[in-house]
């Protein structure tokens, strides 16, 4: 059994199972995730690495580069492997290094799911989530937009991405939406009432940035200290804590490094007891 089948599984939109322990790909192009790596064939290998391992969940969006993440991907795993899934999403626009700007106009999102066709090499996008709600576009145009491309074949479900429970309602009155990707993590839980909502629900949460444990990593601080008692790193310690929160969490840390990735997968075989989880629980 490789490392990240350990993690159990979870099927999202009810028919696609994966491990829940997944891979990021926010890191692969360079600085302020702009333009090519610094050595685009360590990128390639640490996705190669990451499916070695037994990831059969990867997470990744147009704007991650642009398109540079995607394309990276297909480089290294095209033709794909039965049973992986890839994630992508639409919906902000780059302007340069760190800068993110929305654009939920329908002609432009369904553009984009047909660039990400071309640059995944696929057929059929497996989850395309909406990367962030446009304020200046109706939700039911911007959803709608790819639920005509569901109805075409081009996707098979549908997601959002930083929505309040009530946006996330809104979004299923429009169409089915299996998956909500929020920051939440072990120092960050203001999206808890939506990790409430979609674990009631059996909606896929994707956690980005899973893995933020800052000062909590300090030698003297709980996180550390549970580490020492189990072996582990605090890295692992807040993944293992997010795939016990939750069955349907979905954890996707990314990585440029192979080590690293390794290190992160081994969450995966990390078993919290239930008093490491409320000493965890109280630091928020």
């Amino acid at each position: 059994m490789t490392t990240a089948e350990l993690s159990d599984t979870f099927t999202i939109g009810g028919d696609l199972p994966v491990h829940r322990l997944g891979y990021g790909a926010m890191q692969l192009p360079g600085p302020g995730v702009w333009g090519e790596p610094a050595d685009r064939a360590a990128a390639v290998r640490v996705v190669q690495a990451a499916v070695e391992q037994g990831v059969d969940f990867i997470d990744t969006a147009d704007s991650y580069g642009p398109e540079i993440s995607e394309q990276i991907i297909a480089e290294a795993l095209h033709p794909y492997a039965d049973g992986l899934v890839i994630a992508t999403k639409a919906g902000l626009t780059r302007q340069g290094p760190g800068i993110w700007t929305p654009v939920g106009r329908p002609a432009y999102l369904k553009q984009q799911v047909e660039l990400s066709l071309r640059h995944l090499k696929v057929d059929r996008i497996d989850l395309i989530q909406l990367h962030r709600i446009d304020p200046e576009v109706p939700l039911a145009d911007q959803l709608g937009a790819f639920a005509e491309l569901k109805a075409d074949g081009k996707v098979r479900h549908i997601g959002v991405s930083e929505v309040s429970v009530e946006e996330l309602k809104a979004a299923r009155e429009v169409t089915e939406i299996v998956s909500v990707q929020n920051l939440y993590n072990l120092t960050t839980r203001q999206s808890q009432d939506v990790l409430d909502y979609a674990t009631a629900e059996g909606i896929a949460f994707i956690p980005w940035f899973p893995i933020a444990t800052g000062n909590l990593a300090a030698p003297d601080s709980p996180v550390a200290d549970i580490a020492r008692e189990l072996d582990a790193t605090p890295s692992q310690v807040a993944l293992a804590w997010l795939l016990q929160k939750s069955p349907v969490i979905l954890p996707i840390p990314g990585t440029k490094s192979v080590d690293h990735l390794t290190e992160n997968l081994g969450a995966a075989g990390v078993r919290l007891s239930s008093e490491d989880m409320a000493r965890l629980d109280a630091l928020a």
